[in-house]
């Protein structure tokens, strides 16, 4: 890929911008009551859960791997492993606790926003050995600091925020490391079982949405982070939208239509990114003779009909809306179909209720390394019948990556705000490389509408007609 298709911005919001340059605001209000011991050992699982997969991540590859940049679209992983380290030195013992730096000359070779992606490989990294002692030195003295820290009076530790932000952000560079993994060359590293197969009986293609007001986004769930923030009222007309994501096979059916060949579906600067760089299919896609085939994590297999449609850019999403006579949901359709119970009114926290995911529910935590089959996790749906909102594939989204209204940045700026704009899409609803800490129905994703390493894919929406 050129620079062009991989867009002008080098980073998105799972990046962090170092605790020193920016302080954390003042905002008042986030604690919810939760038992502090409930809360204390929620934030050690969390944390647990992350380095063990960081530890998966990075252990299956030898120190060459580890080193090496297998696409200049990610950092080296070994880059990754140490930044994990030293945004929770960062944060929480420096920050949280009010120790002293235990590595400051580090900290400008793992700032994000001094250092784009692709130029990580020529910094004086820390080496594979040395990146896992420190990020292992950092976890022991915040495990002690956790044990002892209070769970409130400022805004970082009100209901373990500190914790959990933190918790998240690994995950969501473990989730950027799978990406790598993906990108790589070379035999499979990792292994996984398939999803399980949870379907029951035939769908309809559609369910209506009925029209009116629903509360959107969260002020009460305790690690939400700043663009999830505040719960506001918003009124969505009525409409349609799919109760499962676009398939491969129906995308296949755009394909074969020449959809990547006719103008008429494509917005012009998506237009002009296909032909620049003669895109014909979702990315890691090719054809043998007269079949689809994919490379997913060093397997090369036949594309499966019946599984959502992968890696494909915002610009790919429209134009298959387009073609198929619908659009894309905006987000806050796609939240209101997400979150909305019709009988008694109110925004759940998921799709099936306010309890915590199970694998009962969604496709996450990369369990499994593909999408289930569309269809999947009943027990997972909406009210209204909708499937497979949370996991599986990310959801590009019609929309902006804009702020709520009453949003205030925190604890930085750089998490939300400065990519906040029309360069940006909102994407919703996590992969099945997103782990559940990182996930929720007010979760909040965004990147370039060009990027198509991401584990995206989408569903598609229409308006009712009014009578």
């Amino acid at each position: 890929m050129t620079a062009t298709e991989r867009g002008t911005k080098t980073e998105r919001g799972t990046e962090t911008k170092r605790v020193t340059e920016t302080e954390p605001s003042t905002e008042t209000g986030r604690g919810t009551g939760i038992d502090p011991e409930v809360l204390r050992a929620r934030a050690v699982d969390a944390l647990t859960i992350a380095r063990e997969r960081t530890a998966l991540l990075t252990s299956c590859v030898d120190d060459g791997e580890l080193t090496a940049q297998h696409s200049p679209l990610m950092s080296p992983l070994v880059w990754d492993l140490a930044h994990i380290g030293n945004q929770e030195e960062q944060w929480l013992w420096r920050a949280v606790a009010g120790r002293d730096a235990l590595r400051p000359e580090i900290d400008s070779l793992y700032d994000a926003f001094e250092h784009p992606r692709a130029t990580r490989p020529s910094l004086p990294l820390l080496p594979p050995r040395e990146a896992r002692a420190y990020a292992a030195d950092v976890r022991l003295r915040i495990l002690d600091v956790l044990e002892s820290a209070p769970l409130e009076g400022r805004p970082l530790l009100d209901d373990g925020f500190a914790f959990g932000m933190i918790a998240q952000h690994e995950q969501q560079h473990d989730e950027t490391m799978l990406i790598t993994h993906q990108l790589r060359r070379g035999p499979a590293a990792l292994t996984a079982p398939p999803p399980p197969s949870l379907r029951s009986g035939p769908l309809p293609r559609e369910v209506l949405v009925p029209g009116g007001p629903f509360t959107m986004g969260t002020s009460d769930e305790p690690w939400a982070l700043d663009n999830e923030r505040p719960a506001h009222a918003r009124v969505v007309p009525a409409f349609f939208v799919d109760t499962t994501p676009v398939t491969n096979g129906a995308y296949l059916a755009f394909m074969a239509d020449g959809g990547y060949t006719d103008r008429r579906w494509w917005r012009p600067d998506g237009w002009a990114q296909i032909r620049e760089h003669g895109i014909g299919a979702p990315l890691f896609w090719r054809r043998d003779g007269g079949q689809w085939l994919r490379r997913r994590f060093g397997v090369t297999e036949p594309v499966p009909v019946d599984e959502p449609v992968l890696h494909v850019s915002w610009y790919e999403a429209d134009a298959y809306a387009r073609w198929a006579g619908r659009r894309l949901p905006t987000e806050a359709e796609w939240e209101k179909a997400a979150r909305y119970d019709p009988v008694s009114g109110r925004s759940r926290r998921y799709p099936w209720g306010d309890a915590d995911p199970g694998p009962e529910h969604a496709n996450l935590g990369q369990r499994h390394l593909r999408p289930a089959v569309a269809g999947s996790y009943p027990e997972g749906a909406s009210p209204l019948g909708v499937r497979q909102l949370i996991g599986d594939v990310w959801e590009w989204t019609a929309s902006d990556f804009l702020p709520y209204p009453g949003f205030t940045a925190f604890p930085y700026k750089e998490y939300s705000e400065v990519f906040f704009g029309p360069e940006h899409k909102v994407l919703r609803g996590g992969s099945f490389a997103v782990d559940p800490v990182a996930c929720r129905g007010t979760f909040r994703n965004w990147d370039l509408p060009v990027r198509r390493q991401i584990f995206s894919g989408f569903r598609t929406a229409r308006t009712a007609e009014l009578d």
